[in-house]
């Protein structure tokens, strides 16, 4: 099979960089064929500190990817989060450009470059068009308007931004591994559009995506993206609470974290032990799990308090209807929903990919970017076949090389 049936996505977060292979079928549909892991060096806290060890990286997790699947990776979607990211609201107008008044996907594609025309400062690129509505005559409120008849299109979107020097060097890490970029997705929204429903984005209701070296909150309201942020707390900051606890290096905490970690004292097993490397002797001592919890939950319960915090200085209320969905590689803990219960309320739910080989929650970010580029029309298949013959008189959709060529036109 061309290696242009497949579409991979390349989520490289703090703690690990993760590459998700999913094959594109003739209908447009995917499923994930294969997976790619690595440790993360070179990240800190969501940005690149040394460019050579995240190459490094991306090309073991590429390369263990390829094994899996027996293609040669050469084009990937890469995802945009941290702090340097910010939105901005815009607003677009175009005239349908078709003779019968029936808009297309042209129309759509015209409309939201012309919410791209806004001034941003000379050091922020435009990452993402994010439509909020679009307006057809005066009617607004329309999730997707191809096939309406109309005169005037226009978009109320959110314009994705974040620092030219960052994603830059994002860039430049890309292309020494090898690859070339087939777009860049905002991640935040890949995760949400994979883990909620749309009852929840219209009560309201907020993600938080609890990775190794940050947690990066996004909140819906009335079924929109109305805020996102970034706090600098994850993983990582669990083991080392373990490391100075137990008085062991890094990596045996980590391991320790992962193997016998419970987030609650409560549900923490007494008889339940473990030998620790002590750092400065070659004696071993023992702990038990109940030990390792009263570490673990006390920095569970001071991120979750941080969330709540978090949501209330962006000026939402800490406590929304649709409630908080928690996902990440943190999430995995072991009795981990009580905690957050004891500190969000009961309305909180943990969400994970479904499909097979990827069930766990660190992979959220590269399944829901597959999962949002196939919502969006921007996956398409080779020799696509159809069940029916083609009856829209619009255009097809731009294809993913036109959108890079839009995109990279930023930078130019």
């Amino acid at each position: 099979m061309s290696n242009e049936d497949f579409v991979i996505a390349l989520d490289l977060g703090s703690s690990q960089v993760r590459v998700i292979v999913a094959e594109i079928n003739p209908d447009g549909t995917t499923h994930i064929v294969g997976v790619g892991t690595a440790d993360s060096l070179g990240m800190k806290k969501g940005a690149i500190i040394n460019i050579d060890q995240a190459v490094q990286s991306i090309r073991e997790a590429v390369d263990h990817a390829e094994r899996m699947v027996g293609i040669e990776i050469s084009e990937v979607y890469i995802g945009v989060s941290g702090h340097h990211v910010s939105l901005q609201p815009s607003h677009g107008v175009v005239a349908v450009a078709s003779e019968d008044r029936e808009i297309g996907y042209h129309d759509i594609d015209r409309v939201l470059q012309a919410a791209r025309v806004i001034a941003i400062p000379p050091e922020r690129a435009i990452v993402e068009v994010v439509p909020k509505q679009f307006i057809v005559d005066g009617l607004d409120d329309i999730r997707d308007p191809n096939g309406m008849i109309g005169v005037r299109l226009e978009v109320d979107a959110l314009i994705v931004t974040g620092a030219k020097t960052i994603i830059e060097n994002l860039l430049r890490c890309i292309e020494r591994a090898n690859l070339s970029i087939a777009g860049m997705v905002f991640l935040p929204l890949a995760v949400s559009e994979l883990c909620l429903s749309t009852d929840e984005k219209n009560l309201g209701v907020v993600v938080a995506d609890i990775g190794g070296g940050t947690t990066t909150l996004t909140v819906f309201q009335q079924g929109h993206l109305a805020g996102t942020s970034v706090i600098p707390i994850g993983g990582e900051f669990i083991t080392n609470d373990i490391a100075i606890g137990l008085r062991t290096q890094t990596s045996t905490a980590e391991e320790v974290k992962c193997k016998y970690g419970v987030a609650s004292k409560d549900f923490a097993d007494v008889n339940e032990t473990f030998q620790v490397q002590t750092i400065g002797t070659t004696r071993e001592r023992t702990v038990t799990q109940l030990e390792l919890s009263q570490i673990i939950e006390p920095r569970l319960e001071e991120m979750f308090h941080l969330i709540k915090q978090q949501v209330k200085a962006m000026g939402f209320s800490d406590e929304p209807a649709g409630g908080y969905v928690l996902t990440g590689g943190v999430m995995a803990t072991k009795q981990i929903i009580h905690v957050a219960q004891s500190q969000l309320g009961a309305a909180v739910r943990i969400a994970a990919p479904k499909n097979i080989g990827v069930k766990e929650p660190a992979y959220t970010g590269g399944v829901g970017m597959i999962h949002y580029l196939q919502k969006r029309g921007v996956l398409q298949p080779t020799n696509p076949r159809p069940a029916h013959p083609p009856r829209q008189k619009g255009k097809r959709p731009p294809s993913a090389l036109e959108r890079v060529k839009s995109w990279l036109s930023e930078f130019i």
